[in-house]
């Protein structure tokens, strides 16, 4: 299920909108097949109908297991936007997590060998905030998609500086553009090189 487009802000653009790699449903479906095989010979061989209903049973299970499974994988969204860093998760429940580009500070990836071949790992993401350690599981092609997250940052924070030039001081004293500038690198939306160059634009130097 794609992420809902009416659920972005305005002139925010969607960049990525992943479900969770196949890893997520291995063992479910591994499960199922083995159920399946198991409770057919079982059918086949045995002649005792306890033996044959236990393997229908099985299958059952497991088949309901699986359907879980896959219904939680589709209905999980990691999404990345020109703003936010959204994840969002459940059926009739749902639970899920935004932050906001500028509150992103540091994000790690980590793959086995076998995720590096069939391209699956995890991302970790240090953010400002309450919560600022997150980590996300079975994500596609982590290494591309942390490379996507650092440009979607840099493009961030250009959008605001760019608002706090000429145009955007309009009509502001000196020292009330100084102030947006100095909240903007407390945020860590423009860097410290940056507000320096603002700064003496500001002041004519």
């Amino acid at each position: 299920m794609a992420y809902p487009r009416k659920l972005l802000n305005q002139g925010e653009e969607l960049v990525l909108d992943l479900r969770p790699h196949w890893l997520a449903v291995a063992v479910p479906t591994l499960v199922l097949v083995v159920s399946v095989v198991a409770g057919a010979l079982v059918t086949l061989l045995a002649d005792i109908d306890a033996l044959s209903l236990g393997a229908l049973v099985l299958i059952v299970v497991a088949l309901i297991y699986f359907g879980i499974k896959v219904l939680g994988w589709s209905t999980t969204n990691f999404v990345l936007t020109t703003d936010r860093l959204i994840s969002r998760q459940g059926v009739l429940s749902k639970s899920g997590i935004e932050i906001p580009l500028e509150r992103i500070n540091t994000v790690f990836f980590n793959q086995s060998l076998f995720e590096r071949m069939v391209g699956a790992g995890d991302l970790a993401l240090e953010s400002a905030g309450e919560r600022g350690n997150q980590s996300f599981s079975n994500i596609r092609k982590p290494a591309l998609v942390q490379r996507e997250i650092y440009v979607q940052i840099e493009a961030n924070e250009n959008r605001k500086f760019d608002r706090m030039g000429p145009a955007g001081g309009r009509g502001l004293s000196s020292a009330e553009q100084l102030e947006k500038l100095h909240d903007l690198v407390t945020k860590g939306a423009i860097t410290p090189a940056q507000f320096e160059a603002e700064k003496a634009r500001i002041f004519g130097a």
